[in-house]
């Protein structure tokens, strides 16, 4: 049975929106926060990257004629929406969470320090970190594979909408078959579209095992953290 006593769990911001086309589906957010909250209570630290797509994705907006800088900015400040909503629903059940961007917004959250984040993982905080890298060009994922290697995670969880990492597409290609195991090198040769290249290529750098499972199911994560799940494991 794998043990992890530290992981980071990547989200999508899509995750968020439920049945939504766009924006917050408060019932969503308060049930990832369950699931967050059982892996904390069975003695996991949590830390939490999540993306954007659900509020605007610079890629996007890029391709429409918008300046890729000013538009991957926006979408940094849509992730900020997020871990706000997330920790809101955090603290509703007794969860103590910190905000941590990568962009200075003294306001409403921390600034991003290493050291103060490990001290909060520490003392069993949930920590989301906020803003992506903090820099243009960098997708989530990458900011993802980036703080799990600062925080000395023991794996990067990947909730997705599907248990795993498929040949193919599944919702396209009814043919696609689930992949129990696979290596960075597998990933990065076959174009698997799980993560992007910098993020795999980070974790495999620093030999983070990535877990990829359905996080749209109540209680997967605590199912894939004792193993008992259905999920894909990338490892070297």
């Amino acid at each position: 049975m794998p043990s992890y006593k530290r992981i980071l769990l990547k989200m999508s911001g899509e995750v968020l929106m439920g049945q939504n086309e766009f924006g917050l589906d408060p019932a969503t957010v308060k049930r990832v926060a369950e699931d967050i909250k059982e892996a904390v209570e069975n003695g996991t630290e949590v830390c939490v990257v999540v993306g954007a797509g659900n509020i605007f994705r610079g890629v996007s907006g890029a391709a429409q004629g918008m300046d890729r800088t000013t538009a991957d900015y926006m979408g940094m400040l849509g992730i900020v929406i997020n871990a706000l909503a997330l920790q809101n629903a955090l603290e509703q059940m007794e969860v103590m969470t910190r905000v941590m961007s990568a962009i200075p917004m003294s306001a409403i959250c921390e600034p991003y320090i290493r050291r103060k984040a490990m001290r909060h993982m520490q003392k069993g905080r949930v920590v989301i970190f906020a803003a992506g890298t903090g820099n243009p060009y960098f997708t989530t994922d990458t900011a993802a594979a980036l703080r799990a290697s600062e925080m000395n995670c023991d794996a990067l969880f990947k909730g997705t909408k599907v248990d795993g990492i498929y040949t193919a597409d599944p919702e396209k290609d009814p043919k696609a078959e689930r992949l129990e195991s696979l290596t960075y090198m597998d990933v990065l040769t076959r174009d698997l579209k799980v993560m992007d290249a910098t993020a795999i290529s980070l974790a495999r750098e620093n030999d983070i095992p990535i877990v990829v499972f359905n996080v749209k199911e109540k209680g997967n994560l605590a199912k894939a953290l004792d193993g008992s799940g259905t999920f894909t494991t990338v490892t070297n």
